[in-house]
């Protein structure tokens, strides 16, 4: 009667780690878990700037990423039949839904910042935009900016520090510009280390492609260096922000934030390493502990 009993205790377990490993798939592979992190990240932002939390902007920036990073899965498919062929798959199997749901998703976004203030318009629209000139080919004769080494790090960079900092600056009452400043060196620090680290996972596929990625010219380990550095310029960061009397209040979350992307920059650029969806869940993931720790510590 035991036996049974564990028996069948354990094949529900199984069955719900299966569902949710299926869950946590579909959300990775199709854009929604960045989306969802993208949406946390504006969230965070309206903390750091201790104001009160408006729900348009942030939904409208949950859409407009999965927009913009859902147009991204459907010019890469070629780069993903190798570097992450489930996601090929998938995206080809739901290819006329998939389409759909990006452009409801765009014109949503759009209704929703537009309650707000038309001014927050080119603000939504900019990742887009950006997303387009990136990822499109615009003549048969010239490259895709994206395949310039580290212009389409950058590019992303400036499209999330803009969304993350400005969205959130627009509903401010009193807009101390030092303030914007810092929060837009944040976001695009963090945005550019996180997007050269998923470089790094798609080497083999960005090289076969002839895409000159960060990783690709310089490799895995002068990779790391670069990235290493970058987030220690995050150091002094975090003292000016603190002896400036800025984001004081969410120091400890900051200094957390610091010390995680130097753990993921180490563990994701071993070589030896096989990187699968953990890079998802740990790297675009990132926002989710950010939050949370905010809301247990404030």
């Amino acid at each position: 009667m035991l036996r049974c009993v564990s028996g069948g205790c354990s094949w529900r377990i199984d069955t719900l780690c299966s569902w949710i490993h299926v869950l946590i798939s579909f959300l990775v592979l199709t854009s929604l878990f960045i989306a969802i992190n993208g949406a946390l990240k504006v969230y965070f932002s309206f903390l750091l700037y201790n104001q009160t939390i408006f729900l348009n902007p942030i939904l409208a920036a949950f859409l407009i990423m999965y927009a913009v990073y859902g147009l991204n899965k459907l010019t890469d498919l070629r780069e993903d039949a190798i570097n992450t062929p489930e996601r090929a798959k998938l995206i080809k199997k739901i290819a006329v839904l998939f389409k759909c749901s990006l452009m409801f998703s765009f014109i949503l976004s759009l209704l929703l910042v537009s309650s707000v203030n038309v001014i927050t318009l080119p603000i939504l629209l900019f990742p887009l935009f950006s997303g387009i000139i990136y990822s499109l080919r615009l003549s048969p004769n010239l490259p895709r900016l994206k395949d310039i080494t580290a212009v389409k790090n950058t590019i992303v960079a400036l499209a999330w520090g803009v969304l993350s900092t400005l969205l959130p600056a627009i509903c401010l009452l009193e807009k101390e510009f030092m303030q914007i400043i810092a929060l837009f060196y944040f976001f695009f620090l963090k945005s550019f280390i996180n997007s050269t680290i998923f470089d790094v996972r798609d080497i083999e596929g960005d090289t076969i492609s002839g895409v000159r990625t960060i990783p690709v010219v310089f490799g895995r380990q002068r990779t790391k260096k670069l990235l290493i550095i970058l987030n220690s310029t995050l150091l002094p960061w975090l003292a000016f922000s603190y002896f400036a009397g800025l984001f004081h209040h969410h120091l400890v979350v900051l200094i957390f934030t610091v010390a995680y992307g130097y753990w993921y920059i180490l563990h994701f650029c071993k070589e030896e390493l096989k990187i699968g969806k953990s890079l998802d869940l740990f790297v675009d993931g990132e926002w989710i502990p950010v939050v949370l720790l905010c809301l247990l510590f404030y």
